[in-house]
């Protein structure tokens, strides 16, 4: 008899519990507003572009291969030469 009596009780309570939960009234967050973030251009980003469409003819540019050491030297993380130290 204490056990159907306690069990009777669970579920009301958990019954309850769940109506509570269900009935609660959530507000969705609000979306944070996005800014459009304009970049400066990057005169060797568009240099990268220009030897990226000469295709084969690149490997005997000698503006794409400065662009490509200039590009080694800025992944290695070397200053410029025109920055200096």
């Amino acid at each position: 008899m204490l056990a159907r009596l306690s069990a009777v009780i669970f579920a009301v309570i958990a019954g309850t519990a769940a109506v509570v939960e269900i009935s609660r009234d959530e507000k969705a967050p609000e979306p944070s507003p996005m800014r459009a973030i304009e970049t400066e251009r990057d005169p060797l980003r568009d240099a990268q572009r220009r030897c990226q469409q000469l295709g084969e003819a690149a490997a005997h540019d000698a503006a794409c291969l400065k662009v490509w050491a200039q590009t080694r030297g800025r992944f290695l993380g070397r200053p410029a030469p025109n920055e200096g130290r």
